[in-house]
Formats: structure tokens, sequence, C-alpha cells
């Protein structure tokens, strides 16, 4: 099967259904390892909705969306505020497409946008749970770095020269 990426607008039905999923997967994560239940469904949608994905709009960001056999597959979000590194953001793939090779590319797309902004160095904060995403981010020359965030749920940064 063949792997594409390509920009998607952030307010898109296949953006928010990309983001829903994200969200529910590392709410329900979070919510079994410190309370041994799922995100309650309240929440959930709330929380969902106060995030718009707005920064993720043209020029200050970009949403690059893979596609698996022509269907969304995941994302990987940039921000790309002047005068600051570039945060990569919304780095996802959805469970049964894990392990075929996909999760670099968005990751790679959203590198190419930053480089093509100016920025030197993209960053990135995690939690120490999400163990696929930390490893991804290794196998693609992150490096774990001091925090550059006081995000409620960071727990480990990275960085990244773009040179």
């Amino acid at each position: 099967m063949v792997w594409t990426v390509a920009p998607e607008p952030y307010d898109s039905p296949v953006a928010a259904a990309l983001w829903r999923a994200y969200y529910t997967e590392v709410s329900d994560r979070w919510y079994l390892r410190h309370e041994g239940r799922r995100t309650d469904p309240e929440e959930l949608e709330r929380e969902i909705a106060a995030v718009s994905g707005a920064d993720l709009a043209p020029p200050e960001g970009l949403l690059p969306v893979a596609r698996y056999a022509g269907e969304p597959a995941g994302s990987a979000g940039v921000r790309l505020p002047a005068g600051a590194p570039a945060e990569l953001t919304r780095v996802f793939l959805y469970e049964g497409v894990r392990g075929r090779g996909g999760a670099a590319l968005p990751v790679r797309t959203a590198e190419d946008a930053a480089r093509a902004s100016g920025a030197t160095r993209m960053v990135l904060d995690t939690r120490g749970d999400l163990v696929e995403a930390r490893a991804l981010y290794a196998r693609l020359g992150y490096a774990e770095t001091r925090p550059h965030n006081a995000g409620p749920y960071a727990e480990h940064w990275f960085a990244k020269e773009l040179g």
C-alpha cells in the first residue's frame, strides 16, 4: 500500500476526526494510568471542543495528514511562531495502520514546512506513558532536552536542529 501526505485544513472533517481520535486516546491513557478509568464522555467533548486547532492554519502552522491507501491515517501538526523554534504537535496514527512505516511521513512534512518558514529548530513535549511517541522521536533524530514549556502534561521535552 502507498502512503501519501498533504496539508489539511485544521477545521476540515478529516482534521476533526483525527483530533478526536488523538485526544480520546491520550486522554484515556492518562485516566487509565492515574485513575483506572476512561475519560468521562462530557469532559472529553468539552476538551475536544476547547482546542480549535486554528494555530495549525498557515502561515502560523500546518497540519500534514498522512493517508494510507487513500484513507486518512494520521497527522503531525506544526506551529510556526515567528522568531521562535517550530513546535511539533498532534503526532498520531490510527491504531490499525501503526507499524506500517507511516509515522515518520507527516513528521518529515512538518519539518520541511518549518525549514521553509525559516525555523532552524523543532521542539516538542510529550508524556512519559507515550513510549511509542518517544521512540519515534528518537528514531527521527530528536534528542531529549531540558523543559521548554510548563505544559500540565509535559514530562519529556525533545528538540531537533533542522539545518
